[in-house]
């Protein structure tokens, strides 16, 4: 067996020790008495979650205000490896571009804020893709994913969601339970956000930057070319500004204060706010 064999073997040893300890029933018993100390002190969110919680809100913020001030400097979007002003495009954003090359239809050019924003949009992405890596490792390892993400077994089915939705909908007061825990609709949105729309978000981005797709040019391959990617990239985009506009809908609903009390301090919200 030569080096790079055994440190792949040793690597590949660890890893299952790690996944035989986490799934070991002593540590399955640490997380169930965890969790059980911490509904009974009365916590919402652990400390890890509210400040990977606030970490990703801001990056999320500072990527919205750049990439919209990178998409006018040329507001139209294309499909395949290459696009160019002289293309058909896929679709166009009706908005003037801040370039004067870009054909966009308006008589006018918006100013050009495509330095700083690309600087800043770059910084804002790697705080994302390092606060979800965190958040990532921490959901695995103290079982978070598990207990209070994947719905429960009563949950999986339209039924539950529902009843949730019909809750919403006309108002009523949130059970008691979703003081301690996620309902099967927020579960089940979240699993989606975090497994699924996150990912792709970060690689259709990652997609878009020569050095990265230099050392691995099957990530854009896969994705179409590098203007698939940032077709993909912006549809992800304003999926994630929905979720981000029901998703404050809902903690308004519920009691913002209370709510935002709770991921800010950790403490369990008591009763729900009035409107």
């Amino acid at each position: 067996m030569g080096p790079a064999e055994a440190k792949c073997w040793s690597s590949l040893c660890f890893a299952r020790a790690i996944l035989a300890r986490m799934s070991s029933p002593a540590t399955v018993q640490n997380r169930e008495r965890t969790a059980a100390a911490r509904a009974s002190a009365g916590q919402r969110h652990p400390l890890t979650v509210r400040v990977t919680h606030w970490l990703t809100a801001i990056a999320f913020v500072a990527l919205l205000v750049t990439g919209c001030e990178i998409i006018v400097s040329h507001p139209r979007f294309y499909w395949g490896e290459t696009g160019t002003d002289q293309m058909h495009p896929l679709f166009i954003i009706p908005i003037p571009a801040s370039r004067d090359l870009v054909p966009t239809g308006y008589h006018t050019v918006m100013p050009d804020e495509n330095g700083w924003s690309r600087y800043l949009h770059f910084e804002a992405a790697w705080l994302l893709v390092f606060t979800a890596l965190a958040y990532g490792l921490y959901g695995v390892f103290t079982g978070h994913f598990l207990r209070n993400i994947i719905p429960e077994r009563g949950q999986r089915n339209w039924r539950a969601l529902r009843k949730v939705m019909g809750r919403y909908l006309h108002r009523a007061p949130p059970d008691a339970a979703e003081a301690e825990r996620y309902n099967a609709l927020q579960r089940t949105a979240y699993i989606v956000v975090i497994f699924v729309v996150f990912p792709l978000i970060i690689w259709t981005g990652l997609a878009m930057s020569p050095s990265f797709t230099g050392a691995f040019p099957m990530s854009v391959v896969l994705l179409g070319g590098r203007q698939s990617a940032r077709t993909l990239h912006f549809f992800l985009t304003g999926a994630l500004v929905l979720f981000l506009g029901v998703h404050v809908t809902m903690i308004a609903l519920a009691g913002f204060r209370s709510r935002m009390r709770a991921m800010i301090t950790g403490r369990a919200a008591t009763r729900r706010e009035g409107p």
